[in-house]
């Protein structure tokens, strides 16, 4: 992790009429770094990190991400072929519904090559092959290359889609609740891959969650978001274990008691 920012955003405010979705808000991230934004649902973390993502136009504020490391660059005044470009070339998303970045009616190994033909890849045997390669770091059996994502359990499910994102090694990866919708079993697997794989590949990430154990587990920092506002930030262990907005401590209290 260096101390260079590849990513600022400041004071984001995204309204829908009357209703505030996020406020205000302003945090750098730096490379390699993993910061995880916790809330209740409701708080206004999907609706700010849509808006990071360049997936919903934000009323005021600036993101300025380190574009092709060229230097911070406000992705909101690029050309949308160029924030498309963006999103396909240095960013991932990891949806907490792997139906929403999965092509469910072709093949897994397919599901995984597409990124790479997106980004210039042509040689069908190397694709193939690096394909195969995800699924086993994803810890799917290559036997499945050719299943279609409709026959995987949900756990597979969300594995493949974290292949197909960080097959091309993105600079910067969104996970909006990536364990949500699975069953806590599932969920503690899928963390500790998550870990391993974020830490290897030193990639920056930003976690949506509501869960604060995944948010101590993968975070270096954390915000707490709440009515579209952010109370409380700071490192991950310093947030959890001396929380010191009135909200924070309550969120901390209702793990401890769960």
């Amino acid at each position: 992790m260096t101390d260079a920012p590849i990513l600022r955003v400041s004071g984001l405010t995204k309204r829908y009429g009357q209703r505030l979705g996020c406020a205000d808000v302003s945090f750098e991230l730096n490379e390699g770094e993993v910061l995880a934004i916790v809330g209740e649902s409701g708080s206004g973390k999907t609706t700010l990190v849509n808006c990071i993502a360049t997936l919903l136009e934000p009323s005021q504020g600036t993101v300025e991400f380190d574009v092709g490391g060229r230097g911070l660059t406000d992705v909101w005044r690029l050309p949308e072929a160029a924030r498309r470009r963006l999103l396909r070339e240095e960013w991932g998303v990891v949806h907490q519904n792997p139906r929403d970045g999965l092509r469910m009616r072709v093949s897994a190994g397919a599901n995984i090559g597409e990124r790479l033909m997106a980004n210039g890849a042509r040689h069908y045997g190397r694709i193939r092959a690096e394909a195969a390669h995800w699924l086993g770091e994803v810890e799917i059996a290559i036997e499945r290359i050719d299943d279609a994502p409709s026959t995987f359990s949900g756990g597979m499910q969300q594995r493949l889609q974290i292949a197909r994102n960080l097959v091309t090694r993105p600079r910067l990866v969104f996970m909006d609740e990536p364990t949500g919708s699975l069953d806590v079993s599932v969920q503690a697997r899928l963390l500790d891959l998550m870990r391993r794989l974020v830490n290897g590949l030193g990639l920056a990430s930003i976690l949506v969650t509501h869960d604060l154990r995944a948010a101590r587990l993968i975070a270096h920092r954390i915000v707490v978001m709440r009515g579209g506002r952010v109370v409380e930030e700071g490192l991950a262990d310093q947030v959890l274990d001396d929380p010191q907005h009135p909200y924070t401590q309550l969120l901390v209290a209702s793990v401890l008691q769960g």
